[in-house]
This record gives C-alpha cells, sequence and structure tokens, in this order.
C-alpha cells in the first residue's frame, strides 16, 4: 500500500462527509457515493439516537465535522511526512471506546498513516457510524481490504496494541494484551483556567467545552479555577445557551440523580435547573455536574496541573487551548500526550 494511496481516500473522506454534513439531498456522484449510499448514512445518522441516545444527530454531525477538521489537507500532508512510513507493517489492535461518535477515527489514522496495518474492535456503542465509513474507504481502494479489518469477537493475530477504556478496563488490558507492545489510555478529563478578565463571548465558548457531546469526553472541561473573588453568576448567565440540555432524558436523570444526592447529604451547591457548579478540589466531575475552585496564585495552578498531567487531557484558558477549541482537537494533539505515531514507528 502506498502512502500517497492512504492519503487520496483520507482526501475523499474529507469531501464526502463535507457532502453529508452540508447536504440534505444527493449532491450527485461526486461526493463519492451513490444516492443510495448518500441516503443510507443519513438515515443512519438519524436513527443512531434510538440506539444510542447519546448520539443525537447534532452531536454525530459534530463528531464528524471534527474528523474532517483532523484530515484538512495541508494539516494531514504537513504530518505524515514528520513519521517514517513502514515497509514491515505490524498489525494494530485498535480497542475503541463508544463514548462520542467514531471517538478511535485518529487512531485508525496514525495507523495506517505509518504503514501499519488496522484490526479494529468496535464499541458496541459505537459501531454503525465507523462500520460505514471503513466501508466507504474499502471501496475507494480495494487494496486497503489488507489494511484494514473488523474483529467481530476477541481480537487474535494481531502485534500491538492500542485500547482506551475505563480506568476499570485497564485491568482487562492488562490481562488480554500485555503480552505485547501496548498502549493503554485511561480516564482523561480537561480543566479551564480562568483569569476573570474573560468576555461574555469567551464564557459562551467555554460552555461548548464543557457540554459538547453532553459532557462525556476526554476533552470536555469538567473543573474550573477560577480566582478568588470571581463571580460564579457569569458562568450561569453565560452558559444559558446550554440549558436546552436538561430536555434530553439521560442526561436529565443524571442532573436529578446528582442533585438529590448533594441534597440529602446537605453538600453545598450551585444550579439553574440544568446544571451543578459544586466547589471540589477534584477534577472528574460526574455528569451535569461543574467541579471549581478558587485559586489566588496562577503559577501555582499550573504546577499542581503537571503534577496531574495522568489525568488531564487538555487545559483551556488565555495563553492554553482557547475558549471553544477543547472539542475540536487538531491532528497533532495525541489522546494521552504520547505521539502515536512516533510510538508505531518505535515498532519497527
Amino acid at each position: 500500500m502506498e502512502k500517497t494511496a492512504i492519503i487520496q481516500v483520507f482526501g475523499q473522506l474529507r469531501k464526502t462527509l463535507g457532502f453529508i454534513i452540508q447536504c440534505e439531498s444527493w449532491p450527485g456522484y461526486e461526493c463519492g457515493l451513490t444516492e443510495e449510499e448518500f441516503l443510507s448514512f443519513k438515515k443512519t445518522i438519524n436513527k443512531e439516537a434510538q440506539l444510542n441516545p447519546w448520539f443525537t444527530k447534532e452531536n454525530c454531525y459534530k463528531a464528524l465535522s471534527g474528523i474532517i477538521h483532523l484530515i484538512e489537507k495541508e494539516s494531514l500532508e504537513l504530518f505524515i511526512n514528520k513519521y517514517r512510513f513502514t515497509e514491515k507493517p505490524k498489525t494494530i489492535a485498535l480497542v475503541m471506546a463508544g463514548n462520542i461518535p467514531f471517538v478511535g477515527f485518529h487512531d485508525l489514522l496514525c495507523t495506517l498513516l505509518t504503514g501499519n496495518k488496522a484490526l479494529c474492535k468496535l464499541s458496541s456503542s459505537d459501531a454503525r457510524i465507523p462500520l460505514k465509513i471503513i466501508e466507504w474507504m474499502l471501496q475507494w481502494n480495494m487494496e486497503l481490504k489488507e489494511w484494514i479489518r473488523i474483529s467481530p469477537g476477541p481480537v487474535k493475530d494481531y502485534d500491538a496494541v492500542i485500547a482506551t477504556g475505563s480506568n476499570n478496563s485497564i485491568a482487562q488490558f492488562e490481562t488480554y494484551f500485555s503480552h505485547v507492545p501496548h498502549l493503554f489510555r485511561r480516564n482523561r478529563t480537561s480543566v479551564a483556567l480562568l483569569d476573570g478578565t474573560e468576555t461574555p463571548e469567551e464564557l459562551q465558548a467555554l460552555s461548548s467545552d464543557c457540554f459538547d457531546f453532553f459532557g462525556m469526553g476526554c476533552r470536555n472541561v469538567s473543573k474550573l479555577y477560577v480566582p478568588e473573588g470571581f463571580d460564579l453568576n457569569r458562568i450561569f448567565e453565560n452558559f444559558l445557551g446550554q440549558t436546552h440540555l436538561i430536555q434530553h432524558h439521560k442526561y436529565g436523570n443524571n442532573y436529578d440523580y446528582n442533585r438529590t444526592v448533594y441534597l440529602m447529604n446537605q453538600i453545598p451547591f450551585l444550579d439553574n435547573n440544568a446544571f451543578i457548579l459544586k466547589e471540589d478540589q477534584g477534577i472528574h466531575a460526574p455528569l451535569s455536574v461543574i467541579f471549581y475552585e478558587y485559586y489566588t496564585d496562577k503559577n501555582d495552578i499550573v504546577s499542581h496541573l503537571n503534577e496531574m498531567k495522568e489525568d488531564v487531557q487538555a487545559l483551556v484558558g488565555h495563553g492554553f487551548i482557547p475558549f471553544g477549541k477543547a472539542q475540536s482537537p487538531d491532528i497533532t494533539d495525541f489522546a494521552d500526550g504520547t505521539d502515536t505515531c512516533e510510538w508505531l514507528n518505535s515498532l519497527g
């Protein structure tokens, strides 16, 4: 498989997903799909929330937009030139998470761009969209049938593993995969460091960092560090665009549960009937809750976060990731801070 051929396939995918997002009706063969294939995928997205309520139509399209961003032409070409395209491909088992639609796409991308073969173990929560996209890729270049395979059962015949899951899953990963080179990714979350000068527009963008995909991703902000004296009403005022989330039954159930627990245990909190603000030194807040903590010295917080780098995926704020961009990672933003392509190159 030639590197240029792989780039061409991702180029076609970028165009196709663009048409999927922009067009309600089939735009013609320029989209890379037949009318039947195009409309079938539209139906898949429309039905997804029935099968997995967290995968709303809005969130599915948001995830597809993220994939397009990852494979923009210029950034993709710059990225691929940084790494060696191996002449001795390894089979990499990719055990993918299912919290966000096709969240494992970046691992598939890195595997192929380094000349390796992907054996994909899809999450039962997120199988339909990835299967369709992979089916298109195989259709556009038949050679890829030797380079991308789906494992319907336990993964077998692989040389290395990239596995993503909860902290509880890590023990299972260790049991099944520790005999081969591996990258295990556990629970992480993201935080925001405010300095008090944020504009309403920046705080509104921060609300997306917190609640895109219902806050279920490792790049979602679940903890705010705010300066002493910061008016928390500014958060509620500028997060009004997220209050619709309470109408989603599963999100609403989480909100009701957490609110009840705090009330019964007489734990202080603030809320606006859509989400909860709770003062807490932890960073892993439950769904529908945002932790906050006051600080006096910004440098102390930065040092503290450096010590917690195994738990923090992204840091949002002035001088860090811009507000509103936490869930729009670039192709060079690796899931756990480990350069996946560099690791793949190290396999030989």
